[in-house]
């Protein structure tokens, strides 16, 4: 029985590495085989960062409305988050209002 190759350790790519790999096969400066080869990588690697890279470009253009500028994540989570305060600070006042009415016997039945 052949004894078996043993797989060589995974290669883990930065987004640098990928992103700069994506753009020199787009612009043909090199080709897929000899970009895989170059990085230690099967050709399906770069095929795949090739359609993540277009997925991804395709959402992002989708997501973008001509404009209005983008928020960033940061500043996305800070909106819901004053948002939220701004919903509980207003059911507060009203359950204060309601309160004081109750207090001063002014109920709207008349």
């Amino acid at each position: 029985m052949p004894m078996a190759m043993p797989r060589k350790p995974k290669r883990f790519l930065t987004a640098e590495q990928k992103y700069d790999v994506f753009v020199r096969v787009l612009t043909g400066q090199t080709t897929q085989g000899a970009a895989a080869t170059e990085l230690g990588v099967d050709r399906t690697v770069i095929t795949r960062i090739r359609t993540i890279a277009r997925d991804g470009a395709i959402s992002a253009l989708q997501a973008s409305r001509p404009g209005k500028p983008a928020v960033s994540r940061p500043e996305q989570t800070e909106i819901a988050g004053l948002q939220a305060e701004v919903a509980r600070l207003t059911s507060t006042v009203v359950e204060q209002a309601v309160e004081l009415a109750v207090l001063r016997g002014k109920s709207g039945w008349g």
